[in-house]
């Protein structure tokens, strides 16, 4: 069977089915990332920054326009 007809075959089936399988599939390939957890604390310093006003977030449009400009 190839990987179209599987795909095919797949999409036949009920909705939660389709899901027990795509989790499945996923932990089958899912490795950690070795960064994880610098990652998140990365993230959580970020949004710690938003919170008390020490930086503050531009709108993507506006850095999307400033980057056209240069």
């Amino acid at each position: 069977m190839s990987i179209d007809e599987l795909e095919a075959a797949v999409m036949q089936l009920p909705p939660d089915e389709r899901e027990r399988l795509g989790e499945k599939l996923l932990a089958s390939v899912d490795t950690p990332l070795e960064y994880e957890d610098e990652w998140a604390a990365e993230a959580d310093r970020r949004i710690e920054e938003l919170l008390n006003g020490t930086v503050e977030s531009v709108p993507g449009n506006e850095v999307l326009q400033s980057l056209g400009s240069e």
